[in-house]
């Protein structure tokens, strides 16, 4: 039986610079690097990000990373203010009678898309138009 997600493989071509952007940038809590190995490893609330460069093509990884947050307006803010370039604001893209999901999406050091979402209850949003 299947218990949930325990890690996430991420491709990479420059391990160190996707470390800076994830660590520094994205403000994800780093755990470790492997000495001598293309590889570097993240914790996401329980499941562990794993970046490295893959042996071949085969093995590429292109996922489209979705985070979950608290208060995307707040971080959106403070991940503009390490270096992060977000290509479209929050957001609303659904909504239903008791709440509503909000994106705001920008690219990782490797032009990965990398998307921040919330859920937020209904009398808790904002106006939107």
């Amino acid at each position: 039986m299947i218990t949930g997600l325990g890690q996430l493989h991420v491709s990479v071509g420059d391990i160190d610079r996707a470390v800076a952007w994830y660590r520094d940038v994205l403000g994800l809590n780093f755990l470790f690097q492997v000495p001598g190995q293309p590889m570097a490893f993240f914790d996401c609330g329980g499941v562990r990000l794993y970046l490295g460069k893959p042996e071949n093509e085969q093995f590429r990884s292109r996922p489209i990373m979705y985070f979950a947050v608290d208060d995307i307006d707040t971080e959106v803010k403070e991940i503009e203010g390490r270096g992060g370039d977000f290509s479209d604001r929050p957001h609303v893209v659904h909504r239903d009678e008791a709440s509503e999901l909000w994106l705001a999406s920008l690219r990782d050091s490797e032009g990965l898309p990398v998307v921040l979402m919330e859920t937020r209850p209904i009398s808790a949003s904002s106006p939107t138009s």
